[in-house]
């Protein structure tokens, strides 16, 4: 069974609000009756002097995964507390599958999957075992609570291991198992901490194929936490970058790229039957094209030119420009694409912006 993160202690010296203060001052924020299952305004939470979490303002949708990003330290884990209602906020309000998780908490985890980063279960007892235990605590019996544990343990591959013990599992499999734990109250929201951290390169793909497909027939909305940006890319259909209890990004990866990305676009051009003897002509040809403000040609053999446009959204009409150019020139053209910077090129630069330093470990 997954256990509970317990709420963190306030830092020492940290002035004791009396709760009708607080509860009046959350009471002054409202949350539109028809925002997405998470949704959060003005949401704070401080420890004396620290501010773990500034004035966020957060919204995740149904059928989608949103991915949380930031350093330690950044805001991430303290802001899935408040949602669950492990610990409740200094202001602001949250509203998760349309409770109140400081008011309401026990309905909140009622409708709310959770994957702490640190998954335990009971090692002597089968994953079926523990299912059948979470089930029951979540008044989930009988051959109801059987049919949808034999369900999950389908969903996440665990079938032909749900009947050994828990401490024969590697790291990989307690996740799969975690994520069965979270599904079995059938909920409609899922918010997974860290879900591949420690994973063999195969079995995180699993896991990722795994909760695209969740998404896709179930329609959940799952928020997920993580510092392995090249994962959160592939997977996550929206980006919250968290720096010093500030969200500071949010959006899909080319709207992040646009915002915090170079000014600049880039394109991937290639040609067949173009050796180095033509690069120089190739180049000339190119760099006629406008709105083109530079052009790399390839290192080796086979490798494309880059097209380095003078804005980013120049890229369409530079595009359309270079197919008509490869036409009246004669260029077979094999590949044209637009570069999108990655995750972690956008993350530093999204960092640089606020004046915030990357730490080793980057978005850890």
């Amino acid at each position: 069974m997954a256990a509970p993160t317990p709420s963190p202690s306030p830092a020492a010296g940290e002035r004791r609000v009396p709760r009708k203060g607080r509860l009046r001052q959350r009471e002054k924020v409202q949350i539109p009756e028809d925002v997405g299952p998470i949704a959060t305004r003005r949401l704070s939470k401080r420890y004396g002097d620290l501010v773990a979490v500034d004035n966020l303002d957060l919204d995740v949708r149904a059928g989608e995964i949103f991915g949380l990003l930031g350093q330690n330290g950044a805001g991430k884990t303290t802001t899935i507390l408040m949602l669950l209602g492990l610990t409740e906020p200094s202001a602001g309000v949250a509203r998760v599958v349309g409770f109140d998780p400081t008011r309401r908490p026990l309905e909140v985890k009622r409708r709310v999957g959770y994957l702490p980063d640190n998954v335990g279960f009971y090692d002597g007892m089968t994953g079926r075992e523990n299912l059948r235990y979470t089930a029951r605590l979540n008044g989930i019996t009988g051959p109801s609570a059987e049919a949808r544990i034999e369900a999950v343990l389908e969903q996440v591959g665990m079938t032909d291991r749900a009947d050994t013990r828990v401490d024969t599992y590697s790291r990989g499999m307690l996740q799969r198992l975690g994520i069965a734990d979270a599904l079995v109250k059938d909920p409609s929201v899922l918010i997974l901490d860290e879900p591949t951290t420690a994973i063999d390169p195969i079995g995180v793909i699993e896991i990722l194929d795994m909760l695209r497909t969740l998404v896709h027939e179930r329609g959940l909305a799952i928020l997920l936490s993580s510092h392995l940006l090249a994962q959160v890319q592939s997977v996550c259909d929206r980006v919250g970058i968290f720096a010093a209890g500030k969200l500071i990004g949010v959006g899909t990866v080319p709207e992040l790229a646009a915002q915090f990305g170079e000014e600049r676009g880039h394109i991937e051009v290639g040609f067949e039957g173009v050796d180095r003897s033509q690069y120089r002509a190739t180049t000339k040809t190119l760099r006629s094209i406008a709105g083109v403000s530079d052009v790399h040609e390839p290192a080796r053999a086979g490798e494309p030119f880059v097209l380095m446009t003078t804005e980013r959204d120049d890229t369409s009409a530079v595009r359309e420009a270079v197919l008509a150019a490869a036409a009246a020139k004669g260029l077979r053209l094999s590949s044209i694409r637009e570069v999108v910077p990655s995750l972690d090129d956008i993350y530093r630069r999204a960092l640089h912006a606020k004046g915030l330093a990357v730490t080793r470990g980057a978005a850890a």
